[in-house]
């Protein structure tokens, strides 16, 4: 455990300077942002406003234009909801990566618990699978190794798309973390190298917002497995919860949290407001000493 100052926990991560497609992040002093795409007409947040093409495809331009470093593209929900074909999600998922690949270099990675669709976004682009399963099919992790993408690995305990009611932990965060060593464990078995292994603790996956609070305040823990850690706590209910606030009226109280979880040492922050999210995750780094300010007039010139 390594305090870089009083005020914000450094995990000491495994190679935390690393090429995620054609972009170079150093985790030891960087945050990424992901922004959320997702081409579902029953999303969590958008309600299917993106969901046409040429509507996802305006998303990922208003994304890069407010700066974001990584583009999280999905075509099937968490949550439980009405039957997706494999055939279907491609279809979903590989037009709007390969409009994506043709407008930037940023990484993009795709949202999926089917290797098949894994593997279909990796030949149009993408640089990473972003599995939200837990490895629950461990050919994800097969797909990963044959091509050297990344991969995130995230807590959830249902299998894809099946309901979890109730969910019960003696410690929320212990747990979390035995459950991701594991999965981690496992992804290595099946060959892929460590320094491509990202962790997701899963806010909100299969827990209840004490679970989630719980796992923001101590998420140093989680930190400290070793690799990069990526906070998805955009919008989620565990905020609205907390503040009582409506789905669309959750980005201040997702902004807090984004800066907590990056104090507690996350270093990729994925997120449905990028325009907000940006310069305020920015403004973290500047007040952490790991960028210098944009411009530096005031009582100076």
């Amino acid at each position: 455990m390594t305090e870089a100052n009083s005020n914000i926990y450094n995990p000491q991560i495994i190679r935390p300077r690393r090429t995620i497609g054609s972009r170079t992040f150093d985790f030891s002093r960087q945050v990424a942002v992901m922004a959320i795409i997702n081409r579902t007409p029953d999303s969590f947040h958008d309600k299917g406003r993106t969901f046409a093409l040429d509507a996802a495809v305006a998303a990922v331009e208003n994304a890069l234009t407010h700066g974001a470093d990584w583009l999280d593209i999905g075509g099937v929900p968490f949550a439980p909801g009405p039957p997706v074909s494999e055939a279907e999600e491609i279809d979903r998922v590989v037009p709007l990566i390969e409009a994506a690949r043709e407008r930037t270099d940023a990484v993009i990675s795709v949202e999926t618990f089917r290797p098949e669709v894994a593997r279909a976004a990796f030949a149009a682009g993408a640089d990473v699978l972003n599995n939200t399963s837990g490895l629950h099919d461990p050919a994800l992790a097969d797909a990963v190794a044959e091509t050297g993408a990344a991969l995130v690995i995230t807590h959830s305990l249902a299998q894809p798309r099946t309901p979890y009611p109730r969910p019960v932990y003696d410690d929320v965060v212990a747990e979390v973390a035995e459950f991701l060593r594991d999965r981690i464990a496992l992804a290595e078995s099946r060959g892929v190298p460590s320094d491509k292994i990202i962790i997701d603790p899963g806010h909100d996956l299969n827990k209840n917002t004490y679970h989630s609070l719980e796992l923001t305040r101590r998420l140093a823990e989680i930190a400290d497995i070793g690799h990069p850690l990526l906070a998805a706590v955009s919008n989620k209910d565990f905020i609205g919860e907390t503040v009582n606030r409506k789905q669309l009226e959750r980005v201040e109280a997702t902004i807090a949290t984004v800066a907590v979880c990056i104090m507690q040492g996350a270093r990729i922050v994925r997120v449905h407001d990028v325009g907000e999210i940006v310069p305020a995750v920015r403004m973290v780094e500047g007040i952490l000493g790991w960028r210098p300010p944009a411009v530096a007039r005031h009582n100076i010139v």
